[in-house]
């Protein structure tokens, strides 16, 4: 919470960084924070104050608000790679086609895309019967871990999960790797001196938690697929540490790699103790 909210001060105060890219990691910034705020507090409560339980409609809530904001990160690694992609392979339209505008109507698109296609998933299991016990073996509302305990039939529950998932965050993921693919065809092209390694370290930052992100997310998944072979206590783990640790390193690792952000938080900081 802290490394994203002194991301976001260094870049509303360095006018320097006002540029579609950083717009772009503010937006990420805020989705991590929400979704630190989201599953964090109830996760530190139950395990330091044994504060357990949690209300019908809070739960649905954190429900929504967790499925609603990862698949709005995801989308927002996808427009990110897309920016990496036409500056490296079009750099002359860059400031074209990549302009404040586009953020906006990016921003926009990754809001209702997402609060949308998602709204449906704690809907569906809110109008569940829950008859038997009212014990979550997680401790957070993910949707099957909640859907275990009703009465009825929960398979369209499960396959609306599966579908969800893989068309909002496979559909990016894939979009993603083209990206790469296509920004990897035209570095390898470039025959100046020094020119590869440039290239490569203007996306290095952005690849590197892409990869984080989607590795977290296949393990976690495969886990679930694999339940019976693991303690029930992994894909608790990993589901936490899913929310915690990308929102962790993304404002450590744009800090440390990129130039223009180090040095904005360096002033942001001796401004500080001054």
């Amino acid at each position: 919470m802290g490394a994203n909210t002194i991301l976001l001060i260094t870049i509303r105060l360095e006018v320097s960084l006002h540029q579609p890219m950083y717009y772009l990691l503010s937006l990420l910034s805020l989705l991590d924070m929400v979704l630190c705020l989201t599953v964090i507090p109830k996760v530190l409560a139950i395990f330091w104050l044994d504060l357990r339980s949690i209300s019908f409609y809070a739960c649905f809530l954190q429900m929504y608000i967790m499925n609603c904001f990862l698949a709005m990160e995801s989308c927002t690694f996808m427009v990110m790679a897309y920016d990496r992609y036409v500056a490296i392979c079009h750099p002359l339209r860059y400031p074209s086609i990549i302009t404040d505008q586009f953020v906006v109507k990016a921003a926009i698109f990754i809001l209702a895309r997402n609060a949308l296609l998602t709204v449906s998933i704690p809907i569906l299991s809110a109008r569940l019967e829950y008859c038997g016990s009212n014990v979550i073996e997680n401790c957070i509302c993910a949707n099957m871990s909640v859907s275990r305990l009703s009465c009825d039939d929960v398979t369209i529950n499960r396959l609306l999960q599966f579908a969800g998932g893989w068309t909002l965050l496979g559909s990016d993921l894939i979009l993603i790797f083209l990206s790469y693919s296509l920004i990897l065809r035209a570095v390898l092209r470039l025959k100046a001196q020094g020119a590869v390694a440039k290239a490569l370290s203007t996306c290095g930052s952005h690849f590197i938690l892409i990869l984080f992100f989607s590795t977290i997310l296949l393990v976690f998944v495969l886990t679930h697929v694999a339940k019976k072979k693991v303690s029930p206590d992994v894909p608790v783990l990993l589901n936490v540490l899913h929310h915690v640790i990308p929102a962790a390193l993304n404002p450590i690792v744009y800090g440390v790699r990129t130039q223009e952000i180090k040095q904005g938080i360096q002033r942001f900081l001796n401004k500080g103790w001054q």
